[in-house]
C-alpha cells in the first residue's frame, strides 16, 4: 500500500484479521468510520484512520461508543456506506441506536471483536458471549444478520458480505468476530476486483409526490437520502408508509411484519455454513468462530480413533441455519457444542434437533484446545 491512493491489490498477503476487515471494507465501499477506541478491535479504527482520508473518505473518532453508532446512522442516512467497530462493553452501548438503525432501515455494518466478560472482563482474552446480545440485544421485534468468521479469509469475505447483505436488507449486519481471529495472522487471497460482488442499495427515482420511504408494497422500499428533494420522515416511533408516528394497528402491523419478514423470508439464501464428516456420524459437534479450529482438529482425532464424530461450523449465526442441524439431528444420537461461554448457542441448537444436546463449555478468556474438545466427543460416543 505505502500511502497509494488505492485499494488493496489483488493477491496473496499474510495479515492480522483486524486489518483484513478493514481493507475489505474499504472494498465493499465503505465511504464512513466512526468509532471509539476499545480492545481488542483497535487496529481496525487505527487502520482505518489512515487509509479514509488516503482514499478521500471520511473517517472520525467519536467521544464514545454511542456516538459512533449514532454517526454511522446519520452518514447512512446521507446515503453513504458506513461502519463502526468494537467490543463487548462498547457493543452493550450501541444496542439503542442498533434497533434504531432496523426501525429506520438504515443500512450500516458493526463489527464486534468479542472478548471475555462480563462487564471489562480480561480486554486482551477472548470471550463468544455476545452471541445473543447479537441477536435480541435491543428490545422490539427485529431481525438481524449476524456472521462468524473463524479466520483471517472469512473476517475479510464476511466483512464484504456483511456490506451487501445490508445494502440489500436495508438493515444494521453484525459481524461477530472474537479477540484471537482478530489479533492472528493469517493468509489472505484478495480476488480480483471485478470478481468481488458488491450490492448498493436500491434507490427511488419516481416522482417526487408519489415516494413513500416506507412503503409496504416491497419487503425492502426503495431508498432516497436526505437531501435528495424528497420528503423524508424518520422516528423510532412506530410510523405509516410516510414515516409519520402512528397509533392505528394497521400501519403497526404492516410495519413490525416488514422488518421482520424481509429477514426471515430471505433465511435461507442468508444461511452459510460448513460441515465435516456429516454423512455417518453418530455424534454432531455444533460451533462457530475461533472454536471452530480447535473443533476441526479435535473432530478429525477422533475419526483416527474409529470414533463416527461430524461437525457443523455456522458462518452465519443469525438467522439461525435450523434446516442443516435439523437434518443432521436425525441421524445422529447425539449433538454437542462448542463454544466459549457458558452455553449460548445450545438454546437454538436444542430449539431444533430431534437428538440429545449437550454443550462443551470452556472457560471464557481461553481457546478450547482440540483434547479437551476430543474429551467431550469420547465422553458422549
Amino acid at each position: 500500500m505505502s500511502g497509494e491512493l488505492k485499494l488493496l491489490k489483488p493477491g496473496t498477503y499474510f495479515m492480522m484479521g483486524n486489518i483484513a476487515c478493514a481493507e475489505a471494507a474499504l472494498i465493499a465501499g465503505c465511504e464512513f468510520y466512526a468509532g471509539y477506541p476499545i480492545t481488542p478491535s483497535n487496529e481496525i479504527a487505527e487502520h482505518m484512520s489512515r487509509r479514509m482520508p488516503q482514499l478521500g473518505r471520511h473517517f472520525i473518532q467519536m467521544e464514545d461508543e454511542i456516538g459512533s453508532i449514532v454517526a454511522v446512522c446519520g452518514a447512512s442516512a446521507a446515503g453513504v456506506k458506513a461502519m463502526t467497530a468494537t467490543s463487548g462493553p462498547g457493543f452493550s452501548l450501541m444496542m439503542e441506536t442498533i434497533g434504531l438503525s432496523a426501525m429506520l432501515e438504515l443500512p450500516c455494518v458493526i463489527v464486534n471483536v468479542q472478548r471475555a466478560g462480563p462487564s471489562t472482563g480480561i480486554p486482551t482474552f477472548v470471550g463468544q458471549g455476545d452471541l445473543m446480545q447479537a441477536r435480541w440485544g435491543s428490545h422490539g421485534d427485529y431481525e438481524l444478520v449476524v456472521y462468524a468468521p473463524s479466520t483471517v479469509q472469512e473476517f475479510f469475505d464476511l466483512t464484504i458480505e456483511a456490506f451487501n447483505t445490508s445494502e440489500w436488507l436495508r438493515i444494521p449486519v453484525i459481524v461477530l468476530s472474537d479477540e484471537v481471529v482478530g489479533h492472528m495472522y493469517g493468509r489472505l487471497q484478495v480476488p480480483e476486483y471485478d470478481k468481488i460482488k458488491i450490492i448498493n442499495r436500491k434507490r427511488y427515482s419516481g416522482p417526487r409526490e408519489e415516494y413513500l420511504p416506507y412503503s409496504s408494497e416491497t419487503l425492502v422500499p426503495l431508498f432516497v437520502a436526505a437531501g435528495d428533494g424528497y420528503r423524508i420522515h424518520m422516528t423510532g416511533l412506530t410510523h405509516d408508509e410516510r414515516g409519520y408516528p402512528s397509533l392505528e394497528i394497521e400501519d403497526s402491523h404492516k410495519l413490525i411484519e416488514r422488518l421482520v419478514m424481509k429477514v426471515r423470508k430471505n433465511a435461507k439464501n442468508l444461511w452459510k455454513y460448513e460441515t465435516l464428516y456429516i454423512d455417518d456420524a453418530d455424534v454432531v459437534v455444533v460451533t462457530f468462530g475461533i472454536t471452530a479450529r480447535s473443533t476441526e482438529e479435535a473432530v478429525k482425532r477422533a475419526r483416527n480413533e474409529g470414533l463416527k464424530v461430524g461437525m457443523i461450523k455456522l458462518v452465519t449465526l443469525w438467522p439461525f441455519p435450523e434446516d442443516p442441524v435439523r437434518v443432521a439431528s436425525q441421524y445422529a444420537r447425539r449433538m454437542l457444542v462448542a463454544e466459549i461461554n457458558t452455553g449460548q448457542l445450545i438454546h437454538p441448537v436444542r430449539e431444533v434437533a430431534e437428538c440429545p444436546v449437550a454443550g462443551i463449555n470452556y472457560p471464557v478468556g481461553y481457546v478450547p484446545p482440540p483434547e479437551y474438545i476430543l474429551d467431550g466427543i469420547r465422553a458422549a460416543v
